[in-house]
């Protein structure tokens, strides 16, 4: 529960922060209220319904409206992390509060992560490893050279601009699909193209690096996974709405898709009973793209940094703020 003497109560909808976030809000005079174990929405909702909330940093617990206008002393809302789609910013937008995210600050692992599965999708290393542990030394030959094939990237934000880096140097061919990003803002050697389709149709390996929004849930579904090259491999550390899951399910058992590396799936955690369980060429991480110890330092300090910027009526980074006309609002008063 809050304390009576701090300057501002902080809830982080997690039950821990990475330092050195708790230590600068702390410093700051905030006064940081965790969650217990319990790490759950009836938990949240409690405490800004009948706590003086200053501010939010917000992890991955939904945050509805309701919750918003529950709590008429909330400042702030700042997104541990780039994806805001558990957070009704709409909502946070009509009662003029800011909502801030991270991004960048978890890109290289990220970006590490992607290439880790686009490469274990390749060469099918954990069901190898599995053999090698129950005593089957098989050297299969049907290992899958990523060098001389084409990576498809859909985005071209930090994240997808270190993953083009590291294809090329793979000695990859890259193209990618991005409406906001110029030909001449590309990495050395990426090819951008003006429509999805075109990357489709050359994409060897397709990788996802976009946010969650109503024009990218179901981006990629039946269609655009049959104008594939047969044989591709689709990578996705971004947000698993953004694949229709039973046009690729029905693509991995066809054969349509060689292979499949999701760190992010529809629904999460995903379902014991999901057919994407049942498949050996899908390759599933728990959402831990961002998951290592230097991003989490990383990002708990640029979320920290927003919140306390809001808070003292100084300067967010324009590409930090994701409602700006609130921002805009704010600096004119």
């Amino acid at each position: 529960m809050p304390t009576e003497d701090a300057t501002y109560t902080v809830l982080v909808t997690w039950t821990d922060l990475a330092e050195p976030g708790p230590s600068m809000l702390r410093d700051a005079g905030c006064d940081v209220v965790f969650l217990t174990e319990t790490k759950d929405k009836a938990e949240v909702d409690k405490l800004l319904g009948t706590c003086e909330i200053d501010a939010v940093i917000s992890r991955t617990i939904e945050l509805d409206a309701d919750a918003l206008r529950s709590c008429p002393s909330l400042k702030v809302i700042s997104k541990h992390g780039v994806g805001v789609n558990n957070i009704d910013v709409d909502a946070a937008t009509a009662l003029c509060i800011p909502v801030t995210n991270t991004p960048g600050a978890n890109s290289q692992s990220v970006a590490e992560l992607t290439l880790g599965l686009m490469i274990t999708a390749a060469r099918r290393i954990p069901w190898l490893h599995d053999h090698v542990k129950h005593g089957r030394w098989r050297r299969v030959q049907d290992g899958y050279q990523l060098g001389g094939q084409t990576l498809g990237l859909v985005g071209l934000g930090q994240v997808g601009r270190r993953v083009a880096t590291a294809a090329r140097a793979l000695g990859m061919a890259v193209a990618v699909f991005d409406p906001a990003i110029a030909e001449d803002d590309a990495p050395p050697g990426v090819r951008v193209c003006g429509e999805l389709t075109d990357v489709l149709r050359m994409a060897n390996v397709l990788s996802l690096h976009v946010p969650l929004t109503d024009g990218t849930r179901g981006l990629i579904g039946r269609e655009q996974i049959d104008l594939l090259p047969d044989g591709s491999i689709i990578v996705n550390t971004s947000r698993g709405p953004v694949i229709h899951e039973p046009a690729l399910v029905d693509a991995l058992r066809s054969g349509k898709l060689r292979a499949a590396g999701l760190d992010t799936t529809a629904i999460e955690p995903i379902r014991p009973d999901d057919p994407l369980l049942e498949l050996e060429n899908v390759f599933i991480t728990p959402h831990i793209g961002g998951s290592t110890t230097a991003s989490a330092s990383a990002v708990a300090a640029a979320a920290a940094e927003n919140l306390l910027a809001v808070l003292r009526g100084a300067a967010v980074q324009l590409d930090r703020q994701v409602n700006p006309e609130v921002f805009d609002a704010r600096g004119r008063a």
